[in-house]
């Protein structure tokens, strides 16, 4: 058993791997649209912030993803095993596609269709997966009016000042907003990789009776989700920096600090939100600001329903990967 414990833990920072890599737009998009930073440079930035996150924010996602998911009689390493194939299915299907979509909703999708096709309907936790719905919705209407008011608030408190000396300034400022959003990214998305690997544990009693999440798996989820993102996606970047609207480095300033707002309160939450979908609104607020058609709908159309697909699809894959495992005898 404690070779497949083993195995599945490196399943799951692979995971955790590709979710940096293909969430490292996230981070990067706004800084290297508005050229502040070279992609080699924001990769690098963002990397960074990514790792160092570990060390202020606790794990209250990480507690939620373990238990506030599937019921814990339900959850064992064949369940996670297929949860994740799901998760790491539908990233590489949709960073191949260039669709900026959620890898936490695609692991808590395969997480769940994994458990459904086990245990019915009733291994699911209703209250937790009712909250994480509730915040596909909210998460990225937070950063929408966040991004919008203080690009309202910027605009006006600089309207006198000559758009040189603004850009100028927001340059600088924006690498301290990339920053803070990496921390946000990184606290938020490795996190949950955390809650799947101590669940797994759990589950084979290598934690004794009670959940906590290790300190060796939280330095090596946030070193996996850092290299994922020293390894980028710029096929991804290139529709959040470039195709949602055109930014300037005031306005990623301003979608930048509203996503890391949202992104660092809800980790303290112990909410797992979508720092895709929290970056996406954001960008959008920001946009709508100058006027409505500066957003480009039909992008923002698209990504929704890759949003929408996204855990249904990454259900479908772990229920029928599960299927497979037990018909080969696991």
């Amino acid at each position: 058993m404690l070779t497949t414990v083993v195995f599945i833990v490196v399943v799951a920072l692979i995971f955790d791997f590709i979710n940096g890599f293909h969430d490292a737009a996230n981070s990067i998009a706004t800084v290297v649209s508005t050229r502040v930073l070279t992609p080699l440079q924001a990769v690098v930035w963002a990397a960074f912030f990514n790792f160092i996150a570990a060390f202020g924010f606790g794990v209250s996602v990480a507690a939620t993803v373990g238990t506030g998911v599937v019921e814990s009689a339900t959850v064992d390493q064949w369940v996670i095993l297929a949860g994740l194939v799901g998760a790491i299915a539908w990233n590489l299907a949709t960073w191949y596609w260039g669709l900026p979509t959620s890898s936490s909703h695609a692991l808590i999708g395969g997480f769940a269709g994994a458990a459904v096709t086990k245990g019915g309907v009733d291994a699911l936790v209703a209250s937790g997966l009712v909250t994480i719905g509730l915040f596909m919705v909210v998460a990225p209407l937070i950063g929408f009016a966040i991004g919008f008011a203080m690009m309202l608030a910027t605009v006006w408190a600089f309207r006198r000042a000559t758009p040189g000396r603004v850009d100028w300034l927001f340059r600088r400022l924006q690498l301290a907003s990339a920053a803070a959003y990496s921390l946000g990214h990184g606290t938020n998305d490795a996190q949950k990789t955390m809650g799947i690997i101590a669940v797994l544990l759990f589950s084979t009693g290598h934690l004794g009776g009670e959940f906590y999440v290790p300190f060796w798996v939280v330095m090596a989820a946030h070193a996996a989700i850092a290299l994922g993102t020293l390894a980028g996606g710029w096929r991804i970047v290139k529709t959040m920096g470039m195709r949602i609207t055109k930014l300037r480095p005031v306005g990623g300033f301003c979608a930048e600090t509203a996503g890391a707002v949202t992104l660092i309160g809800t980790a303290i939450a112990g909410i797992p939100v979508s720092t895709t979908q929290t970056i996406s609104g954001s960008i959008m607020g920001v946009g709508a600001l100058t006027r409505l058609s500066a957003v480009r709908w039909g992008v923002a159309g698209r990504i929704v329903w890759a949003w929408v697909f996204t855990i249904p699809a990454s259900a479908l894959v772990a229920a029928g990967t599960w299927l497979l495992l037990r018909l080969g005898g696991v």
